[in-house]
C-alpha cells in the first residue's frame, strides 16, 4: 500500500468511531432523575449517568434533545437561591425510568468530613415523592433504579417503609465504606465525624491502613482491618444465575466506596456482596448482627414495572470522560480501568455500566407492555344472580362457593389502629390461605398500602385462581352509641367519605394522610377486579337503630341512582342511602359496579325470638329484603350476617331450634337458626362470620358442646368444619370463618376487668377466648409441654438438690413467654413411681402483699396467693386465696350472685378457693317465665396431656405433663390464672376489698416453693391443709424460699404457626370447588 494512503487511514482511523456515533439512531426514552445532594457544580452523583444516556444516544422523547447535567429535579446550585430546588414532577412527562441517585441532601458547609446527621438544608425522600412515584409505576410500567441513601437519614420513617413496599427489601440500619487509609495524617477521605463517633464510645482511634468502616444509625460504628479481618480483595458482588444471565457478568471488581446492608424480602437477590473474611472478621460481623453476604443489587418485578435496589453509590464514579460521542468508548475505558479498590472508575465501567446497559434496553419494552396491560378494570367483577355468587373469568361468568376467612389488622405487639402488618406478613399469610384451599378474604376497614400490593402481586402470579376480596367499611361506633341517630352528621359524613377513600384505594388511587387509629399511606395496587363485594358498617347498636327509627319515624321511602326501599323503617332507608353512596361513586369515577350487602347479625335479625332472655338481643331489627336495587344498573345484592353457634342466648333455648334434624340427621340448633333465617330472606344469604374459638378460656355454652371457648385447635378445626357444612347444606351463598388470625389486643366480657386494656397487644391471654379465634397462632410455646429437658437445659434451677440422693424433690425450675408461666419439677425415682397418688403443692406467691400461711410440722411458708394441687391425671387444680380470689369478689360482694362465706372478706382465711369464670349472669326466658341461675365453671382444673404442636399427640388445651422415665413434672400455667393484669410490665392485681376490680400493683417476682406429701383431705370449694403427710419440701425452711423474676417488656416475641383446625379446613374447602 502506498505509504501516503496508509498514513491518511492512520489519520482517518481514530474519526470512524466518532462518524458511527453520528449515524446511531436515536432512542428515546423518558428518564426522570432525582438527585438532592448536589451541593457544587460538578454533578456528580448523576453525572455518570447523564454521560451514559448521551453516549448511547438515549434522548429525550418530547424534542430529540439530549440529557443535560441539569435535567434532574433536585438541588440545582447553579440556580439563584430561590431557585435552587426543582421538585419532582411525575405528572406529565410519563417516565419510562425513575433514577434516584441520591437523596442524602445538601447541608450547611458540607464537605466529605461533615457531622451526619445534622439537619440539612434540603434533602430525604418524601412521602409525596414517593406516591408520585408508585403512581407512575402502575400507570406507566415506569422501571425504577434507586441507588445507596435512597433509605436512611434525612428520608423519613413513614417514607422509608413506604420504599421498603416499593422495593421488596429493608435495610438494616447499617452502612459501610472502604477506605484505602484508615489514619486521618495520611488520608483526606476519612470524615472527622467517623473518628469522633468512634472515640465517643469507645477508646482512641489508632487504626491505619486499608479497611472498612461500618456504622448504624443508632450511632454505633466498628472497623474491618485488612489482614485481620479481610483478605486483600475486599468487597465484591458475586451475581446470581438471574442476575449473570441479565447482566451477563459473573462478579464485579473490589468495590471501594460507600454501601448499605439490606435484606430481601420479597424482591429477587441478583447480586451479594462478598468479603474474603477471616474468622476474626466473621466473628466482628455475627458480633453486630452483619451476614458475611448481603444483597448489593436486588430486583422486584410487578407486572411491567420492574424495581432495582443498588445497594451502593454506584453510578458515583468522581468524574466522566468529556467525551461521549464516540462508539465503543465505554469497551475502550473498560479495558484500561486497572483494578483498584479505591478507584470507583474501575467499578463504573466494568459493573456499574453492563448493569445499566441491560436494564435501559429492558425499559423500553416495559414501557410497552404496561400500556398493553393497563387495561380498563372489569365493570363488573363480580354478580349475585339466581342464588348464586359469579365471577367473571377468561369473559365467562363461572359459580364461586365462598369460602373464605375474615382477616383483622392487628398483630402481636400492636393495636388495630396501628396497623402494623407488613406486605411480606400479609404475602405470606396469602400463600397460606390459598393453600388452605380458600378463595375469599373479608376485611372489616382499609388495611395499610401493604395489604392491597401483597394482594395484587399473589394475584397476578395466580390469575387462574385468585383470592377475592369482600371490602368491608366500618363506622365508628362512638358518635353511633352517643346520638343514637345514624343521620347524625358525625356519623354519616364520616362514613360516607370513608366509603369513597375505600373505592378510590381498591382502585390503587389514593394517597391517604395520617390520622390516629387508621390506615394511611400510598395506595397505588389496583386490585378491583379482585373485590367481590361491599359489606358496609358494623353489628349494629340495637337501642342506636329503635332510636333512629323513633326519631326518624315520618320519613318515607329512599329512592337514589342505584338503590330504593319498599317497606322500610328510617334505619334501613339510611342504609339504603349508604348502599347508593358506594355504588354511585364507584360508578361515576371508575365506571365499575360489585355486589354490595351491610354487616348484620343475629341481634338484628328479621326474626322474632320469644325466649331470648336480653332485651338488646331481640329489640331491633334491620330487614335486608327492604331494601333494592335497580336492576339496569346493578351487579346484585346480597345479605350478610354473622352467626355463632352459642351467642345470643335464645339458640340454646329456644325448642324448635334445639330439635331441628340437619342433613346428617342430628340435632342442630345451628342449623336449625340457619334454616329460618334463609327461608325469611329473599336474598341470597352469606354468612360472613361463624367459628368457635381454640381458647383454654370460656365465655358462653352450647347444648351441643360448640362452646365459646374451652377447644383445643382439632375441636375447634372439626366445630368449624362441621358449621361450614350446615352453611353449605341450607342453601347459603358461603361462608367465611372467623378468624385467619389470633388477635392479642381482643378483650371478652368475663375477663375483661381482670386485664389491663392498654397493655393487651403485649402477651398472649390463654383465658380471653376472643384472642384464639384464628387459624394462626402466635404463641411460641418456649416450653413444649412434653417433658422434654432439652427445653430446661440453659434455665437455671431455683432450687437444686440433685446431689442428695435421699430428696425426693431434686430440683424446681421456672421459665415463663408471652402466654405462660411454665414449672419444671424434678422428683427422684421413688417419688415419681406413685406420683399420682402424692399431693405434690407448689406454692406461689406473685408479690401482692398479704395471703395464706400453710405450715408444716418443721416450718411455714407465708404469703401464699396460690396452690396448684398435682394429684393424678383428672383431679388437679390451681386455687387461689380466698382474698385473693376476683370471681369471689365480683360475684359476691359487687354482685351478690354468690352467697357470701363467713369468711368473706378477711384477710389470711387459710382458705383457697378453686379458680373460676362466670358463664353467664341470672337470665330471665319470657317464653317459660323461668330464670335460669347465675352459672360459672372451674377454669383452674388442670387438663393431663403433651402441649408440644410437633407431637401426633398433641393437646393445645394441656397444662401439666409427667415424664416418669426421667422424673419430670412440667406445667405451664396462663398469666390471668396468677392474677397478672400485664406479665410484660409485671402488673398484677391489688388489693381488691380496698381499691375494687380495678386494684392493680406491680411485682417483683414471683415466689415459689414446693411440698410433697400425701393424705391431703381436699374440698372442691377450698382447700384444707387436714392430715397431709409431707415427706419433703423445697426449699427446706420457709424463710428461704426464693423468687423467680424477669425483664418487663414492650415488644413481644411469637412465631407464626398453622394450628390443627388449618388443616381439618384445608381438608373441607378443598372438597367444594
Amino acid at each position: 500500500m502506498n505509504k501516503k494512503y496508509l498514513w491518511l487511514f492512520l489519520l482517518i482511523l481514530p474519526a470512524v468511531p466518532y462518524f458511527l456515533w453520528l449515524l446511531k439512531s436515536e432512542t428515546p426514552l423518558s428518564v426522570a432523575i432525582l438527585d438532592k445532594t448536589v451541593p457544587a457544580d460538578d454533578y456528580r452523583e448523576h453525572s455518570g449517568l447523564t454521560w451514559l444516556l448521551n453516549h448511547w444516544k438515549i434522548v429525550l422523547p418530547e424534542d430529540s434533545s439530549s440529557y443535560q447535567l441539569t435535567d434532574y429535579a433536585g438541588w440545582h446550585p447553579e440556580n439563584e437561591k430561590d431557585e435552587k430546588i426543582k421538585n419532582l414532577d411525575l405528572s406529565t412527562i410519563k417516565p419510562d425510568v425513575i433514577y434516584i441517585a441520591d437523596t442524602y441532601g445538601v447541608y450547611p458547609e458540607q464537605s466529605e468530613n461533615s457531622e451526619r446527621g445534622n439537619d440539612p438544608i434540603y434533602g430525604g425522600l418524601t412521602q409525596e415523592e414517593v406516591y408520585q412515584i408508585e403512581k407512575s409505576l402502575k400507570e406507566d410500567g415506569s422501571t425504577l433504579i434507586t441507588e445507596f441513601n435512597t433509605l436512611a437519614s434525612p428520608t423519613d420513617e413513614k417514607a422509608k417503609k413506604s420504599m421498603y413496599n416499593l422495593l421488596g427489601i429493608q435495610w438494616s440500619g447499617w452502612t459501610g465504606r472502604y477506605f484505602n487509609e484508615l489514619d486521618p495524617n495520611e488520608s483526606s477521605e476519612l470524615p472527622n465525624w467517623i473518628i469522633d463517633s468512634y472515640q465517643s464510645q469507645s477508646s482512641t482511634w489508632t487504626f491505619a491502613g486499608p479497611g472498612f468502616v461500618f456504622t448504624n444509625e443508632d450511632g454505633s460504628l466498628f472497623v474491618l482491618e485488612e489482614e485481620e479481618h479481610y483478605n486483600e480483595k475486599g468487597l465484591w458482588i458475586d451475581y446470581t444465575e438471574k442476575g449473570r444471565n441479565l447482566f451477563e457478568l459473573k462478579e464485579s471488581p473490589s468495590y471501594g466506596y460507600w454501601f448499605d446492608v439490606i435484606q430481601n424480602d420479597s424482591a429477587e437477590v441478583l447480586g451479594n456482596y462478598k468479603m474474603d473474611l477471616t474468622e476474626s472478621g466473621k466473628t466482628a460481623l455475627e458480633e453486630y448482627g452483619i451476614p458475611a453476604s448481603f444483597p448489593a443489587v436486588t430486583l422486584l418485578e410487578q407486572g411491567p414495572s420492574k424495581r432495582y435496589y443498588f445497594a451502593g453509590d454506584f453510578v458515583d464514579t468522581g468524574s466522566s470522560p468529556r467525551m461521549h460521542k464516540y462508539i465503543g468508548l465505554e469497551n475502550i475505558q473498560k479495558i484500561f480501568a486497572f483494578e483498584k479498590k479505591d478507584r470507583p472508575q474501575t467499578f463504573y465501567w466494568k459493573a456499574y455500566v453492563p448493569m445499566m446497559k441491560a436494564i435501559l434496553n429492558e425499559a423500553k419494552n416495559s414501557g410497552e407492555e404496561a400500556a398493553q396491560q393497563a387495561a380498563d378494570p372489569k365493570p363488573m367483577p363480580a354478580l349475585v344472580k339466581e342464588n348464586q355468587y359469579q365471577v367473571l373469568k377468561d369473559g365467562k361468568w363461572e359459580q364461586l362457593t365462598i369460602k373464605g376467612v375474615n382477616m383483622g389488622i392487628a398483630k402481636p405487639g400492636y393495636f388495630p389502629g396501628e396497623t402494623a402488618i407488613t406486605r411480606d406478613e400479609y404475602y405470606r399469610w396469602f400463600e397460606m390461605i390459598h393453600e388452605m384451599n380458600a378463595n375469599a378474604i373479608r376485611v372489616y376497614t382499609l388495611h395499610p398500602p401493604g395489604f392491597y400490593q401483597a394482594l395484587k402481586q399473589f394475584n397476578d402470579e395466580h390469575k387462574d385462581d385468585p383470592l377475592y376480596v369482600f371490602h368491608g367499611i366500618w363506622i365508628d361506633e362512638g358518635p353511633l352509641e352517643e346520638t343514637l341517630d345514624a343521620f347524625a352528621p358525625g356519623s354519616s359524613e364520616p362514613f360516607i367519605e370513608e366509603m369513597k377513600r375505600i373505592v378510590d384505594v381498591v382502585h390503587g388511587n389514593a394517597n391517604i394522610s395520617d390520622k390516629p387509629g387508621h390506615a394511611s399511606g400510598i395506595y397505588t395496587a389496583d386490585i378491583s377486579d379482585y373485590v367481590i363485594g361491599w359489606i358496609l358498617g358494623i353489628e349494629w347498636y340495637p337501642y342506636m337503630v329503635e332510636n333512629t327509627n323513633k326519631v326518624h319515624a315520618s320519613m318515607g321511602e329512599y329512592d337514589g341512582s342505584f338503590t330504593y326501599t319498599k317497606g322500610a323503617a328510617p334505619f334501613e332507608n339510611w342504609l339504603a342511602g349508604m348502599m347508593d353512596t358506594i355504588l354511585v361513586y364507584d360508578n361515576e369515577n371508575y365506571g365499575t359496579t360489585r355486589p354490595v350487602s351491610f354487616t348484620n347479625w343475629v341481634t338484628t335479625d328479621l326474626l322474632d325470638h320469644p325466649s331470648e332472655p336480653l332485651e338488646q338481643e331481640d329489640l331491633a331489627s334491620v330487614n335486608p329484603n327492604v331494601i333494592y336495587l335497580k336492576e339496569e344498573k346493578s351487579a346484585g345484592q346480597f345479605a350478610s350476617y354473622h352467626v355463632y353457634p352459642y351467642y345470643p342466648d335464645f339458640l340454646n333455648l329456644e325448642e324448635k331450634y334445639l330439635n331441628y334434624v340437619d342433613h346428617r340427621g342430628n340435632k342442630n340448633s345451628y342449623a336449625g337458626y340457619l334454616n329460618d333465617l334463609q327461608e325469611a330472606h329473599r336474598l341470597p344469604v352469606l354468612i360472613a362470620e361463624f367459628g368457635v374459638p381454640g381458647s383454654r378460656g370460656m365465655t358462653h355454652e352450647n347444648p351441643y358442646g360448640w362452646n365459646q371457648g374451652f377447644h383445643n385447635e382439632e375441636d375447634q378445626g372439626t366445630i368449624d368444619a362441621s358449621l361450614f357444612e350446615d352453611i353449605i347444606n341450607e342453601g347459603y351463598l358461603g361462608g367465611l370463618v372467623f378468624t385467619w388470625q389470633d388477635e392479642w389486643f381482643k378483650r371478652t366480657w368475663n375477663t375483661l376487668e381482670l386485664d389491663n386494656s392498654d397493655r393487651r397487644p403485649f402477651w398472649s391471654n390463654a383465658q380471653t377466648n376472643e384472642q384464639q379465634f384464628g387459624l394462626l397462632s402466635f404463641d411460641r410455646h418456649k416450653v413444649k409441654l412434653d417433658g422434654d429437658t432439652s427445653d430446661w437445659k440453659d434455665v437455671q434451677a431455683l432450687y437444686d438438690h440433685t446431689e442428695e440422693k435421699q430428696s425426693e424433690l431434686q430440683s424446681l425450675k421456672i421459665d415463663h413467654d408471652e402466654k405462660y408461666l411454665y414449672l419444671n419439677l424434678k422428683l427422684s425415682d421413688s417419688a415419681i413411681q406413685d406420683w399420682e397418688e402424692r399431693d405434690i403443692l407448689l406454692l406461689l406467691d406473685n408479690g401482692k402483699e398479704g395471703g395464706n400461711t400453710i405450715s408444716t410440722s418443721d416450718t411455714d411458708f407465708e404469703g401464699i396467693d396460690f396452690v396448684l394441687h398435682l394429684n393424678g391425671k383428672k383431679n388437679s387444680r390451681v386455687l387461689t386465696d380466698s382474698f385473693y380470689d376476683p370471681f369471689y369478689y365480683q360475684y359476691s360482694e359487687q354482685l351478690s350472685f354468690l352467697s357470701r362465706q363467713p369468711y368473706h372478706g378477711t384477710q389470711g382465711s387459710g382458705v383457697f378457693h378453686p379458680i373460676r369464670l362466670a358463664l353467664n349472669k341470672p337470665l330471665f326466658i319470657p317464653s317459660t317465665g323461668e330464670t335460669l341461675p347465675f352459672k360459672a365453671y372451674e377454669t383452674g382444673r388442670l387438663k393431663f396431656g403433651i402441649g408440644s404442636p410437633e407431637d401426633p399427640e398433641y393437646d393445645s388445651l394441656s397444662d401439666f405433663y409427667v415424664n416418669e422415665k426421667d422424673g419430670i413434672v412440667e406445667v405451664r400455667i396462663p398469666w390471668l390464672m396468677l392474677n397478672f393484669r400485664d406479665p410484660s410490665q409485671k402488673e398484677i392485681i391489688g388489693d381488691l376489698w380496698s381499691a375494687g376490680m380495678d386494684a392493680s400493683e406491680v411485682t417483683d417476682g414471683i415466689k415459689a416453693s414446693v411440698l410433697l406429701g400425701s393424705g391431703l383431705e381436699t374440698n372442691i370449694e377450698n382447700l384444707a391443709m387436714k392430715n397431709l403427710k409431707v415427706t419433703d419440701m423445697l426449699p427446706e425452711d420457709g424463710s428461704s424460699v426464693k423468687k423467680y423474676t424477669w425483664d418487663k417488656w414492650d415488644l413481644p416475641q411469637y412465631e407464626e404457626r398453622l394450628k390443627k383446625s388449618y388443616y381439618i379446613l384445608q381438608e373441607l374447602y378443598g372438597k367444594y370447588e
